[in-house]
This record gives C-alpha cells, sequence and structure tokens, in this order.
C-alpha cells in the first residue's frame, strides 16, 4: 500500500468495508463501516485466538457480501504485543492491515459525543473513522530471519540496559560502603578486584583479620595470594 496521504485516502473506495479493531490482552472488539463513515451491524467480539480470527473473518465475509464490497482493510492502534498475532494471520490471508497513532485516537474521542471517556466500542470506531480519512500506516511486519534478528536486537538491548542497571547499583554500593577499594583496584571489574570483593565485599572483613593475617591487611591486595579463586589471577 501507498504512503502518502493523498494515495491513502484513494485506496480508501466506495468498494471498501473498513474493519477498525480495539486491541485487548484476551477479547478483541471490532466494528465495520463503509467509506462514508456509515456503520454495518453491531459490534463484533472475539477471542485472541486462531479460532476467534476465524470467526471474525467469517463476520467480515457476511458484511462484505451484503453490501457488495470486494476489499477489506483492517486497522488497529497497537497496543503492547497483543496485536501482532492477529496483524500476521490477516497478513498470510492477503488482507489489508494498517496501524493508527494512539494520540489520533486519544484526540478523536471526542468528534461523535463531546466526550473522552474510553471503551472497546468507541475506540473500534475511532479507529475505523482515521483509517476513512487515511490517518494510519502500513506496519513492517518482518518474516523469517529478519524477525529473529529483530527480535535478537531487542533483547540485547535489554540486557544492555540491565546491566547498566547493575554496574551502576554496584558503583554506589561500593561508593557507599567502600570508598577505599578504588585506591587500590583501578576498575572493579578486574579479575583480583573482583576476587577480592567475592571475600571481602566490605572493609568491616579486612578489619577482621587475625593479628597473623596483618600483612594482608597492610598490604590489602596480598590475601589474593590465599584466594581459593587463584584462577583469576592467570
Amino acid at each position: 500500500m501507498n504512503y502518502t496521504q493523498n494515495e491513502k485516502i484513494s485506496q480508501i473506495t466506495p468498494s471498501t468495508l473498513i474493519v477498525g479493531i480495539d486491541i485487548a490482552k484476551e477479547k478483541h472488539v471490532a466494528r465495520a463501516q463503509d467509506d462514508r463513515g456509515i456503520e454495518f451491524g453491531k459490534r463484533w467480539i472475539f477471542e485472541n485466538r486462531e479460532h476467534g480470527f476465524e470467526r471474525l473473518l467469517e463476520w467480515v465475509v457476511q458484511h462484505q457480501k451484503k453490501q457488495e464490497k470486494d476489499h477489506v482493510i483492517f486497522g488497529v492502534e497497537p497496543t503492547g504485543h497483543y496485536w501482532l498475532s492477529l496483524a500476521y494471520y490477516l497478513k498470510d490471508r492477503g488482507y489489508d492491515f494498517v496501524i493508527v497513532n494512539p494520540m489520533h485516537v486519544k484526540k478523536s474521542k471526542e468528534l461523535d459525543d463531546n466526550s473522552p471517556t474510553k471503551n472497546d466500542t468507541k475506540d473500534a470506531r475511532v479507529i475505523s473513522q482515521l483509517i476513512k480519512d487515511g490517518r494510519y500506516s502500513v506496519p513492517n511486519l518482518l518474516e523469517g530471519i529478519y524477525a529473529e534478528l529483530r527480535e535478537g536486537v531487542k533483547v540485547r538491548d535489554q540486557l544492555s540496559k540491565q546491566l547498566m542497571i547493575i554496574e551502576g547499583r554496584i558503583q554506589n554500593n561500593l561508593q557507599r560502603y567502600f570508598p577505599e577499594f578504588f585506591d587500590v583496584f583501578k576498575d572493579w571489574e578486574g579479575k583480583a578486584a573482583m576476587c577480592s570483593l567475592r571475600n571481602f565485599p566490605f572493609p568491616t572483613d579486612l578489619a577482621a583479620l587475625t593479628a597473623e593475617e596483618e600483612e594482608i591487611r597492610g598490604r590489602f591486595p596480598c590475601f589474593i595470594q590465599n584466594c581459593p579463586q587463584r584462577k583469576y589471577r592467570q
């Protein structure tokens, strides 16, 4: 499908059946209309399962036959990841699938009833109206290795953020409870520093050493010679 505003509008013809779907975790709500905004029938509620998608298509085909429409365009407001299953299902069956901006949905709710309240039936109607006006975009639904690469990049970004958070917590605790640590070690991630933290994470652990271990107290890093994990020095 084309992406310019005029071309988006031109693709909504009198023979087009517009189906706006409000996405939820378990059940979705669909409403159908034509290019002039005339609604067909009542809302249709279906489950976020394959059999629910099949029932949706049966409902759409009935409207197509009754209203003599030969083109169908589905649109949703992307909510989390719950819309992806439906998107791939419809794409595999050759239907046009688009998404609308959640901010547009929020700002357009008052046009019909002067009320900003939210409900599934109303949102589905607003979504279909936005599609009629060409205010939609076509999602890039990747498949195969490209979808795997996207998920891999997503997981990597999540792990990187978590790692930064953990590193920040360690730095915070070291500065609060063991500021002298950096007088000896330049980087807490070094092998010797990590071995030290495993055995003496707090200054009190060093202060509790016996008199026989005075040399370790005086020369802080020397205790690594007795560390059971000497492999970190290799």
